[in-house]
């Protein structure tokens, strides 16, 4: 699976951005899918994962409310519409596909997803 984050930018706090993530092959609707952010000098932290479906969503305790993950599974793609954005949401933000989410409580690590995008730059200014 190769994926295709896009949708950043730069944008006021209080402002909203919505980031698509574009899945070529046919094998997406198999994958569990999930965003991670990296601020500068900082891990890539848990963002939001969907499991195959959809119907299951978790989301960091940092963007709970504000953050709301998607899937079209007919365009092969995962969205991440992020509302009341706040300076500290500032980060590269990556999509990744891996093989299982199936709790809404558990926050994935990066070694639970297989494949990544290339990034997208998120800035938020105060």
């Amino acid at each position: 699976v190769q994926l295709q984050a896009s949708g950043g930018g730069l944008v006021q706090a209080g402002g909203f951005l919505r980031l698509p993530c574009a899945a070529s092959g046919r094998a997406f609707s198999r994958y569990a899918m999930g965003w991670f952010r990296q601020a500068p000098g900082k891990e890539r932290d848990f963002v939001a994962a969907i499991n195959w479906s959809g119907d299951i969503t978790g989301y960091a305790d940092s963007v709970k409310g504000r953050f709301t993950i998607s899937r079209d599974n007919a365009k092969n793609t995962v969205y991440l519409l992020m509302n009341s954005l706040k300076p500290e949401d500032t980060a590269v933000y990556y999509c990744a596909a891996g093989t299982d989410y199936s709790s809404s409580d558990y926050s994935p690590r990066p070694s639970d997803f297989t494949y990544w995008g290339q990034g997208t730059q998120v800035t938020v200014s105060s």
